[in-house]
């Protein structure tokens, strides 16, 4: 595993003391960690660009943790987060969860339970960037195509025949066949399903020139 793609645990708490509680529990365990005191240090960090997750105490100075993360999602920042506190409460924890938290621990917990959820959340952290990595070079690839392929290829998988696509555009089904691989080459595609699947990711909408 390279440093970029080792696991970063961000913990923030205002209490010094279960900071330093977490953070030799993660190191027990080969979890780097950093801790901050309040959701600001946080912000004004310098974080890896990794696989994360955001260990929280819902009640920090200046912020409480619910409102920051909300306040995270309005940034577009992506970070699953684990709740912590002392002083939770049914209300609070389907508020928590219903807004994308992956666990909501209640102090004292147990060390195996946080654990459970780091994992849970630095899994589903990798999944996450994974999937934005291929879409991110599905979409470089979609951009390599002309225009006029780019036509094509929303005819192609809305279902249309060759000659109908020809008679569409105003051209040659020997054209449109030309057009079609190159599409299928530049979209990596090895089948007309895999180009729909393509499609479907990339949002385009059907028989539209993008």
């Amino acid at each position: 595993m390279t440093s970029a793609d080792a696991p970063t645990v961000f913990v923030i708490d205002d209490d010094a003391a279960v900071r330093v509680s977490i953070e030799g529990l993660l190191k027990s365990v080969g979890l780097q960690s950093e801790t901050f005191g309040t959701a600001q240090e946080f912000l004004r960090s310098d974080r890896p660009d990794g696989p994360s997750c955001l260990v929280l105490d819902v009640r920090l100075p200046g912020v409480s943790g619910l409102d920051f993360q909300h306040e995270l999602a309005e940034a577009g920042i992506q970070i699953p987060i684990i709740f912590i506190t002392g002083h939770g409460d049914i209300p609070m924890t389907v508020k928590a969860i219903k807004s994308g938290a992956v666990e909501f621990l209640t102090k004292p917990f147990r060390d195996q339970d946080l654990l459970d959820a780091i994992h849970q959340a630095l899994d589903g952290d990798r999944v996450t960037r994974q999937q934005k990595s291929e879409l991110a070079g599905l979409r470089k690839r979609f951009e390599s195509l002309t225009v006029r392929e780019r036509e094509v290829m929303g005819l192609v998988v809305s279902g249309m025949l060759n000659k109908q696509i020809a008679f569409e555009l105003g051209t040659s089904e020997i054209t449109v066949k030309i057009h079609r691989g190159h599409v299928m080459r530049k979209m990596v595609a090895e089948s007309l399903a895999e180009l729909v699947r393509m499609a479907a990711q990339l949002e385009l909408p059907p028989r539209k020139n993008v």
